[in-house]
Protein backbone atom coordinates (compact mmCIF):
# COMPACT_ATOMS: atom_id res chain seq x y z
CA UNK A 1 0.00 0.00 0.00
CA UNK A 2 1.55 3.43 -1.08
CA UNK A 3 1.62 6.29 1.14
CA UNK A 4 -1.36 7.69 -1.16
CA UNK A 5 -3.74 5.27 -0.70
CA UNK A 6 -3.06 5.12 3.25
CA UNK A 7 -3.74 8.94 4.05
CA UNK A 8 -6.76 8.74 1.03
CA UNK A 9 -8.60 6.49 4.15
CA UNK A 10 -8.48 10.09 6.33
CA UNK A 11 -11.45 12.29 6.18
CA UNK A 12 -11.39 15.39 7.11
CA UNK A 13 -14.71 17.71 7.83
CA UNK A 14 -13.31 21.70 6.94
CA UNK A 15 -15.78 24.13 8.65
CA UNK A 16 -15.69 27.89 7.66
CA UNK A 17 -18.24 30.63 6.68
CA UNK A 18 -15.63 31.83 3.81
CA UNK A 19 -16.66 30.61 0.52
CA UNK A 20 -12.99 31.30 -0.62
CA UNK A 21 -10.97 29.75 2.18
CA UNK A 22 -13.42 26.91 2.45
CA UNK A 23 -12.35 26.62 -1.39
CA UNK A 24 -8.78 27.14 -0.69
CA UNK A 25 -8.36 24.77 2.38
CA UNK A 26 -10.34 21.69 0.30
CA UNK A 27 -7.79 22.06 -2.55
CA UNK A 28 -5.48 22.06 0.07
CA UNK A 29 -6.40 18.58 1.76
CA UNK A 30 -7.08 17.09 -1.59
CA UNK A 31 -3.71 18.12 -2.94
CA UNK A 32 -2.72 15.63 0.23
CA UNK A 33 -4.75 13.16 -0.62
CA UNK A 34 -7.42 13.30 2.00
CA UNK A 35 -10.43 12.75 1.30
CA UNK A 36 -12.55 16.40 2.37
CA UNK A 37 -16.21 17.45 2.96
CA UNK A 38 -16.73 20.79 3.73
CA UNK A 39 -19.64 23.34 5.50
CA UNK A 40 -19.75 26.74 6.05
CA UNK A 41 -20.81 26.62 9.80
CA UNK A 42 -20.79 25.39 13.13
CA UNK A 43 -24.31 23.96 13.34
CA UNK A 44 -23.95 21.74 9.97
CA UNK A 45 -20.78 20.80 11.21
CA UNK A 46 -22.59 19.04 14.27
CA UNK A 47 -25.09 17.36 11.91
CA UNK A 48 -22.02 15.81 10.11
CA UNK A 49 -21.01 14.33 13.68
CA UNK A 50 -24.33 13.41 14.52
CA UNK A 51 -25.00 15.98 16.77
CA UNK A 52 -27.83 18.60 17.72
CA UNK A 53 -27.22 21.91 17.53
CA UNK A 54 -29.31 22.39 21.23
CA UNK A 55 -26.66 21.83 23.46
CA UNK A 56 -27.43 18.12 24.18
CA UNK A 57 -24.29 16.28 22.77
CA UNK A 58 -25.36 12.97 24.61
CA UNK A 59 -27.97 11.66 22.14
CA UNK A 60 -27.69 11.68 18.42
CA UNK A 61 -29.79 12.95 15.61
CA UNK A 62 -32.56 10.70 14.17
CA UNK A 63 -30.84 9.62 11.07
CA UNK A 64 -26.73 9.36 12.67
CA UNK A 65 -25.06 6.31 12.53
CA UNK A 66 -24.68 4.15 15.92
CA UNK A 67 -20.94 5.48 16.10
CA UNK A 68 -22.94 9.13 16.86
CA UNK A 69 -21.36 10.59 13.13
CA UNK A 70 -22.99 10.31 9.60
CA UNK A 71 -19.74 10.34 8.61
CA UNK A 72 -16.58 8.43 9.56
CA UNK A 73 -14.12 11.73 10.46
CA UNK A 74 -11.11 11.31 11.03
CA UNK A 75 -10.12 15.47 11.64
CA UNK A 76 -11.62 18.48 12.02
CA UNK A 77 -10.15 21.86 10.84
CA UNK A 78 -12.83 24.68 11.65
CA UNK A 79 -12.60 28.43 11.69
CA UNK A 80 -12.32 30.30 14.63
CA UNK A 81 -14.46 33.86 13.49
CA UNK A 82 -17.99 32.70 12.20
CA UNK A 83 -21.61 33.77 13.29
CA UNK A 84 -23.23 31.97 15.49
CA UNK A 85 -21.56 29.09 16.84
CA UNK A 86 -17.66 29.86 16.83
CA UNK A 87 -14.65 27.11 16.00
CA UNK A 88 -13.96 27.63 19.94
CA UNK A 89 -17.77 26.37 20.53
CA UNK A 90 -17.13 23.47 18.19
CA UNK A 91 -13.90 22.63 19.73
CA UNK A 92 -15.63 22.55 22.87
CA UNK A 93 -18.83 20.32 21.73
CA UNK A 94 -16.81 18.46 20.02
CA UNK A 95 -14.30 17.67 23.12
CA UNK A 96 -17.44 17.55 25.31
CA UNK A 97 -19.11 14.44 23.42
CA UNK A 98 -17.62 10.81 24.99
CA UNK A 99 -17.95 9.50 21.15
CA UNK A 100 -16.24 12.41 19.12
CA UNK A 101 -13.87 13.46 21.98
CA UNK A 102 -10.58 11.74 20.44
CA UNK A 103 -11.19 12.89 17.11
CA UNK A 104 -8.56 15.96 16.66
CA UNK A 105 -9.45 19.32 16.12
CA UNK A 106 -7.35 22.35 13.99
CA UNK A 107 -8.06 25.87 14.80
CA UNK A 108 -7.47 28.39 11.58
CA UNK A 109 -7.81 32.37 12.12
CA UNK A 110 -6.35 35.39 10.34
CA UNK A 111 -6.12 37.38 13.83
CA UNK A 112 -2.65 36.38 15.68
CA UNK A 113 -4.24 36.55 19.36
CA UNK A 114 -2.23 34.56 21.67
CA UNK A 115 -4.44 34.71 24.65
CA UNK A 116 -7.44 32.87 21.62
CA UNK A 117 -4.94 30.44 20.41
CA UNK A 118 -3.71 29.32 23.77
CA UNK A 119 -6.73 29.33 25.12
CA UNK A 120 -7.73 27.10 22.33
CA UNK A 121 -4.75 24.61 22.76
CA UNK A 122 -5.33 24.35 26.34
CA UNK A 123 -9.13 22.88 25.89
CA UNK A 124 -7.67 20.33 23.91
CA UNK A 125 -6.51 21.76 19.68
CA UNK A 126 -4.38 19.80 18.03
CA UNK A 127 -2.85 22.62 16.18
CA UNK A 128 -3.44 26.78 15.41
CA UNK A 129 -2.93 27.90 11.55
CA UNK A 130 -2.88 31.31 10.73
CA UNK A 131 -4.58 32.06 7.21
CA UNK A 132 -3.86 32.02 4.62
CA UNK A 133 -3.05 28.16 5.22
CA UNK A 134 -0.46 26.77 3.41
CA UNK A 135 0.23 23.10 1.92
CA UNK A 136 3.15 23.07 4.25
CA UNK A 137 0.15 22.87 7.55
CA UNK A 138 -1.46 20.22 5.79
CA UNK A 139 1.48 17.91 6.24
CA UNK A 140 1.66 18.94 9.99
CA UNK A 141 -2.11 17.21 10.19
CA UNK A 142 -0.72 13.36 9.44
CA UNK A 143 1.03 13.15 12.47
CA UNK A 144 -2.35 13.49 14.28
CA UNK A 145 -3.89 11.53 12.02
CA UNK A 146 -1.35 8.93 12.39
CA UNK A 147 -0.82 9.46 16.23
CA UNK A 148 -4.54 8.61 16.44
CA UNK A 149 -4.71 5.63 14.57
CA UNK A 150 -1.55 3.96 16.44
CA UNK A 151 -3.20 4.53 19.85
CA UNK A 152 -3.71 1.07 21.39
CA UNK A 153 -7.12 0.17 22.73
CA UNK A 154 -6.64 -1.34 26.27
CA UNK A 155 -8.38 -4.87 26.87
CA UNK A 156 -11.30 -4.77 29.03
CA UNK A 157 -11.26 -6.04 32.34
CA UNK A 158 -13.50 -9.02 32.73
CA UNK A 159 -15.42 -9.61 35.73
CA UNK A 160 -14.12 -12.51 38.44
CA UNK A 161 -16.54 -15.15 39.11
CA UNK A 162 -18.09 -15.08 42.04
CA UNK A 163 -17.46 -18.28 44.22
CA UNK A 164 -20.59 -19.86 44.90
CA UNK A 165 -21.27 -20.84 48.82
CA UNK A 166 -20.94 -24.35 50.04
CA UNK A 167 -23.74 -26.39 51.37
CA UNK A 168 -23.96 -26.96 55.41
CA UNK A 169 -23.10 -30.23 54.72
CA UNK A 170 -20.37 -30.01 52.26
CA UNK A 171 -18.80 -27.35 54.77
CA UNK A 172 -18.96 -29.89 57.97
CA UNK A 173 -17.42 -32.68 55.29
CA UNK A 174 -14.50 -30.40 54.90
CA UNK A 175 -13.66 -29.55 58.11
CA UNK A 176 -10.90 -31.16 59.90
CA UNK A 177 -11.60 -33.66 62.82
CA UNK A 178 -10.06 -31.81 66.00
CA UNK A 179 -7.55 -34.75 67.61
CA UNK A 180 -8.54 -36.76 70.61
CA UNK A 181 -5.90 -36.33 73.47
CA UNK A 182 -6.00 -39.78 75.52
CA UNK A 183 -6.59 -39.47 79.59
CA UNK A 184 -3.40 -41.09 80.88
CA UNK A 185 -3.96 -42.93 84.38
CA UNK A 186 -1.68 -41.83 87.15
CA UNK A 187 0.93 -44.55 87.60
CA UNK A 188 1.46 -45.34 91.35
CA UNK A 189 4.95 -44.07 92.88
CA UNK A 190 8.17 -46.72 92.55
CA UNK A 191 9.50 -47.68 96.06
CA UNK A 192 12.84 -47.56 96.38
CA UNK A 193 15.13 -50.45 96.95
CA UNK A 194 16.73 -49.32 99.76
CA UNK A 195 13.63 -48.45 101.81
CA UNK A 196 12.11 -51.79 101.22
CA UNK A 197 15.20 -53.92 102.61
CA UNK A 198 15.16 -52.08 105.19
CA UNK A 199 11.42 -52.80 106.12
CA UNK A 200 12.22 -56.58 105.48
CA UNK A 201 15.40 -56.28 107.74
CA UNK A 202 13.72 -55.10 110.55
CA UNK A 203 10.71 -57.87 110.49
CA UNK A 204 13.28 -60.63 109.97
CA UNK A 205 15.05 -58.94 113.42
CA UNK A 206 11.80 -58.37 115.30
CA UNK A 207 11.00 -62.34 114.46
CA UNK A 208 14.77 -63.82 115.28
CA UNK A 209 14.66 -61.73 119.11
CA UNK A 210 10.87 -63.19 119.73
CA UNK A 211 12.18 -67.05 119.05
CA UNK A 212 15.79 -66.49 120.99
CA UNK A 213 13.35 -64.88 124.45
CA UNK A 214 10.94 -67.86 124.01
CA UNK A 215 13.86 -70.87 123.72
CA UNK A 216 15.36 -69.25 126.92
CA UNK A 217 12.18 -69.36 128.79
CA UNK A 218 11.69 -73.08 128.00
CA UNK A 219 15.34 -73.82 128.85
CA UNK A 220 15.21 -72.21 132.04
CA UNK A 221 11.42 -73.67 132.69
CA UNK A 222 13.38 -77.29 131.88
CA UNK A 223 16.46 -76.59 134.20
CA UNK A 224 14.17 -75.54 137.35
CA UNK A 225 12.03 -79.02 136.74
CA UNK A 226 14.93 -81.37 136.53
CA UNK A 227 16.63 -79.74 139.61
CA UNK A 228 14.49 -79.42 142.77
CA UNK A 229 17.10 -77.30 144.74
CA UNK A 230 17.61 -74.77 142.56
CA UNK A 231 14.12 -74.03 142.24
CA UNK A 232 14.03 -74.01 146.19
CA UNK A 233 17.40 -72.08 146.32
CA UNK A 234 15.95 -69.70 144.00
CA UNK A 235 12.67 -69.41 146.16
CA UNK A 236 14.66 -68.68 149.25
CA UNK A 237 16.73 -66.07 147.93
CA UNK A 238 13.89 -64.45 146.39
CA UNK A 239 12.19 -64.81 149.93
CA UNK A 240 15.33 -62.78 151.54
Amino acid sequence: MTVVDAESRFHVLAVDDSVIDRKLIEMLLKTSSYQVTTVDSGSKALEVLGLRDDGDDSSPSSSSSPDHQEVGVNLIITDYCMPGMTGYDLLRRVKGSSSLKDIPVVIMSSENVPARINRCLEDGAEEFFLKPVKLADMKKLKSHLVRRKQQPQLPQPQPQPQEKPLPVAQQQQQKPAEPVTPQLKPEPAPVKPAEEAGAAAEVVVGFGECSKKRKAAAMEQEALSSNPRLSSSSGLAVET
